[in-house]
């Protein structure tokens, strides 16, 4: 399926790319720090995420604090992180809908706090409806607000 820019999500997952060292831009640096930080590649975006085994989570921030650890920054860019992981989403529920049985599983990222990601394919309904299945308790503790995972804390994965 084209994306809105006339590439496939198969095609911007793959993109020949390297991950890269830059500066903290000066604009951000009040808000996150200065330092060196690590632009991360889409795949290995989606090769992190696929580290998180059955019965295990991540949170985005735990997905950037490896990269980083990985590639010595102090930190890794929240920006790129995030789209290159509703690239790999998009890329999943693809090879999904071919019929691919192990597919890269994105419903296990959660962002801060716990809570689902409304910009997930099929948005939090959907991560929620695949954590259940994993055994994963989704709870919401306003009628109206964001769903969770229950004690997720415990459940995060160590990435190696």
């Amino acid at each position: 399926m084209k994306t809105s820019a006339g590439k496939t999500w198969r095609e911007k997952l793959e993109k020949k790319m390297q991950p890269k060292l830059v500066d903290v831009p000066d604009k951000w640096a009040a808000r996150i720090g200065h330092g060196r930080m690590l632009v991360p590649t889409p795949l290995l975006v989606n090769d992190t995420v696929k580290k998180i085994p059955k019965g295990k989570l991540a949170t985005i921030n735990t997905i950037r604090d490896y990269l980083a650890d990985t590639y010595k920054a102090d930190m890794t860019c929240p920006l790129t992180t995030g789209i290159f992981l509703n690239i790999a989403a998009h890329v999943a529920e693809e090879d999904k809908e071919k019929g691919k049985m192990k597919v890269t599983p994105y419903w296990r990222v959660l962002k801060e706090a716990g809570k689902l990601n409304p910009k997930f394919p099929g948005g939090e309904d959907q991560q929620a409806k695949y954590l259940q299945r994993e055994g994963f308790e989704i709870i919401q503790p306003k009628s109206d607000g964001p769903l969770f995972v229950k004690d997720y804390k415990s459940k995060i994965a160590v990435l190696k």
